[in-house]
């Protein structure tokens, strides 16, 4: 039976994804920085490991004990990450780091760690997840789409470079889901001496509020990367939610000066 590795695998989509797939009877190695606690490990068919995306021999040990475990890897999910929403001056360069250690040099070094396996069988899918948030952007996040922007750009180079390989390269990209992004995923920076900037961040918590009125579930996310793994196609984009549609749509249909000033209209009092 195929074998899928995921990263943030301790709750959100990254959890919906590992139940997902071992209901459909895949093994799965459900990684997280902090294994402790989790009840995935009473499942049958499922390998807890410690994996931190920005440390590099907790990645090399969660390829290795998967693999021994289950044998090949046939799946990727990169899932792990977090949103830094605030200012840019607000941040220091080690937030500014973190969050592009994690959501873009973690992706790729996890990445990495798969791909010598993949290649030799000329078999394989990475599924990477992106964001409404890869396409298009909101107020204060110059660092969180700035990593998303990124993921899709390096996603679709892999698609060319992979696919010669065997190896497919998928892109998922979510809306609003349920999940824990604005808790322990969510990184929000100001300062006092930044109050030029409080009428803006005002404006993004109507904006945030208004577009997560209705937000998907994780399991919507879990659904769309099941069919992205087995789609027999080469499509390399899956939009998930039906605000994803609606709003990617939307971007893609419109000029700059409409759809900005669509958002802007939803940020207004």
């Amino acid at each position: 039976m195929p074998t899928i590795l995921i990263t943030g695998a301790s709750s959100g989509i990254g959890k919906a994804t590992a139940l997902r797939f071992q209901t459909e009877g895949w093994n799965v190695i459900a990684t997280m920085r902090d294994p402790a606690g989790s009840d995935l490990r009473d499942l049958e068919r499922i390998l807890i490991a410690r994996l931190d995306v920005t440390d590099p021999a907790s990645i090399t040990d969660a390829v290795t004990r998967g693999t021994d475990h289950f044998g090949a890897i046939d799946v990727l999910l990169n899932n792990a990450g977090y949103g830094a929403y605030g200012p840019l001056e607000a941040f220091s360069t080690d937030r500014i780091r973190r969050q592009f250690d994690t959501n873009v040099i973690g992706l790729l070094d996890v990445t990495k760690g798969v791909l010598p396996q993949m290649r030799a069988r000329r078999a394989g899918t990475i599924v990477n997840i992106s964001s409404i948030g890869g396409q298009i952007t909101f107020p204060l996040g110059s660092l969180y789409h700035g990593t998303k922007f990124a993921v899709e750009g390096l996603s679709e180079a892999l698609h060319y470079e992979l696919e010669p390989l065997g190896i497919r390269v998928r892109i998922v990209e979510p809306g609003m889901i349920r999940t824990d992004f604005g808790g322990r995923s969510f990184d929000f920076a100001m300062r006092d001496d930044l109050s030029d900037y409080g009428p803006t961040a005002e404006a993004m918590g109507r904006l945030f509020g208004r577009l997560a009125s209705n937000p998907s579930t994780p399991d919507v996310v879990s659904d769309v990367i099941w069919k992205a793994v087995n789609a027999p196609d080469g499509q390399l984009r899956f939009r998930a939610g039906p605000d994803a549609a609606e709003l990617l749509d939307r971007r893609k249909n419109e000029d700059d000066d409409t759809f900005i000033n669509g958002i802007k209209a939803l940020m207004a009092g």
